[in-house]
């Protein structure tokens, strides 16, 4: 089994790690109700996609 000759540094970790940072979801604001929502999803707020109500949160009210 391949056993490593000299530790490896903190500074060649933290360059080998450095692309597993985590990134912001992107965000945008409902063209309705103005809520941020996740892109291509349905507006958890009031219903709309794509300026149509989907969803009909009005009669669970």
């Amino acid at each position: 089994m391949a056993v490593p000759k000299r530790r490896t540094s903190k500074y060649r970790k933290n360059i080998r790690r450095s692309h597993h940072h985590i990134e912001p979801k992107a965000m945008i604001r409902c063209g309705n109700c103005s809520h941020a929502v996740i892109p291509h999803r349905v507006c958890p707020n009031c219903g709309y996609y794509r300026g149509r109500n989907v969803l009909h949160l009005d009669l669970f009210d």
